[in-house]
C-alpha cells in the first residue's frame, strides 16, 4: 500500500477529509510564529550571522547540496563558515555532537556525515539547534553559521532565511499536514529572504541545478563517466525524500537501471543492497555514506554539486555582510 506521503503529490480528494486537521495544524504553527514575533516566546541571537537553509514542506527537496554550496561560496570570500543541523537519525545518547569525516552515521545520521566529508569545515548536530550552535562557537572560530534545516526552529535566532522548493513537485496539494506536505502555509514564503528552486524556477524563484557526472566507488579507485555504465543494466538505490529524481538523472545519462526506492534516511544493514545478478549498483551520496562498510566492486555513488546564478551568490553575500559586526 502506498504510503500517504505519495497521496500529496496526486491531490487525491480523499485527503479533503483530513483538511480539517491540517488547519489546526496551519493554524497551531501560525500561532508559534506569532508568539515568537511578539517576543512571547524567546528567541536566542548568537555573536556571527547565521544563514538557515530550510522548506516549509515534509520530505527532501536539496537543502544539502545547497549548504554545501553555500560553505564553498563564503570560504572562497574569506569567511569562516560552520554547519549546524539536526542529525536526523542518528541515535546518539547525548546532543549536541561534533561531528567528523569519522562519525558513525547511526550516532550522527547520514546527512550530518555527507556534510562533514563535503564541506571540511565545523559541524555540530543536535535536535536542540540552540545548544548545536553555541557549541560550534564555542569549540570552533566561525564567523558564520549555516543551519540545514531548522526554518521551524523559530527558538533559534537567524539573518538570513532561504527556502528550497522541489522544482517538480512544489507545495504538493498546497495543505497542511497531515492532509498534505506543508509545515507552514504556503504564505510563509513570502517572508524568506530568498527562494531556491531545485529545478525549474519561477517568477521571483533561484534556480538551483545539480550536476553530476562521475560515479566513485565506495570501495575506491578511478571514478568513472556514467557513460561508461550505459552498456550494461544495473540497479539504482536511492533512500532521499524524492527518489524519482535521482532515477530521472540516471535515465536522462543513457543508463537502463531498475528502481529502489527506500524510504528516506533509511538505515541500510549488511547484504541489502547484494543483489543476487552480480549487476552495478548506484547510489546517492547520501545513502553511500552509510554502505561503505558493507561494499564491494559492485556498488557505486554519483556525488551531485549544486550551481546558481552569479547574482544570487552577489546577493546572498551582500546581504550577509550588512549583519557582520
Amino acid at each position: 500500500m502506498a504510503r500517504i506521503d505519495t497521496y500529496w503529490y496526486r491531490h487525491s480528494p480523499w485527503l479533503w477529509l483530513l483538511s480539517p486537521l491540517s488547519l489546526l495544524f496551519c493554524l497551531l504553527v501560525l500561532l508559534r510564529r506569532t508568539l515568537y514575533r511578539w517576543g512571547v516566546l524567546r528567541t536566542v541571537s548568537f555573536a556571527v550571522p547565521l544563514i538557515v537553509v530550510g522548506n516549509i514542506t515534509v520530505g527532501g527537496s536539496g537543502k544539502t547540496p545547497l549548504v554545501v554550496f553555500l560553505v564553498e561560496l563564503l570560504r572562497q570570500h574569506g569567511y569562516r563558515p560552520g554547519v549546524v543541523s539536526r542529525g536526523y537519525g542518528g541515535r546518539a545518547e547525548s546532543w549536541p555532537q561534533t561531528v567528523t569525516a569519522q562519525s558513525d552515521t547511526a550516532l550522527v545520521g547520514d546527512e550530518a556525515l555527507l556534510l562533514s566529508r563535503r564541506c571540511g569545515c565545523p559541524l555540530v548536530v543536535g535536535p536542540d539547534r540552540v545548544a548545536a550552535v553555541r557549541q560550534l562557537l564555542r569549540e570552533h572560530e566561525v564567523d558564520v553559521v549555516i543551519s540545514d534545516d531548522g526554518m521551524q526552529h523559530y527558538r533559534m535566532g537567524r539573518d538570513i532565511e532561504i527556502a528550497v522548493l522541489d522544482g517538480e513537485r512544489r507545495l504538493g496539494n498546497g495543505l497542511c499536514l497531515p492532509a498534505g506536505p506543508l509545515r507552514e502555509g504556503r504564505g510563509r514564503l513570502r517572508s524568506v529572504d530568498f527562494i531556491v528552486a531545485n529545478g525549474v524556477a519561477r517568477s521571483g524563484e533561484w534556480a538551483m541545478r545539480l550536476q553530476g557526472a562521475e560515479a566513485r566507488s565506495l570501495i575506491g579507485g578511478r571514478p568513472r563517466a556514467l557513460a561508461e555504465f550505459a552498456t550494461t543494466p544495473l540497479h539504482a538505490v536511492a533512500a532521499i525524500g524524492n527518489p524519482a529524481r535521482f532515477f530521472h538523472t540516471l535515465r536522462g545519462a543513457g543508463l537502463a537501471i531498475t528502481e529502489h526506492p527506500f524510504v528516506d534516511h533509511h538505515p541500510f544493514v549488511q547484504g541489502e543492497l547484494d543483489f543476487a545478478d552480480g549487476l552495478p549498483v548506484m547510489m546517492t551520496e547520501k545513502d553511500a555514506v552509510k554502505y561503505f562498510p558493507y561494499a564491494d566492486q559492485r556498488h557505486w555513488y554519483l556525488p551531485v554539486s549544486a550551481t546558481l546564478d552569479d547574482d544570487f551568490s552577489r546577493q546572498l553575500l551582500a546581504r550577509l555582510e550588512r549583519h557582520r559586526g
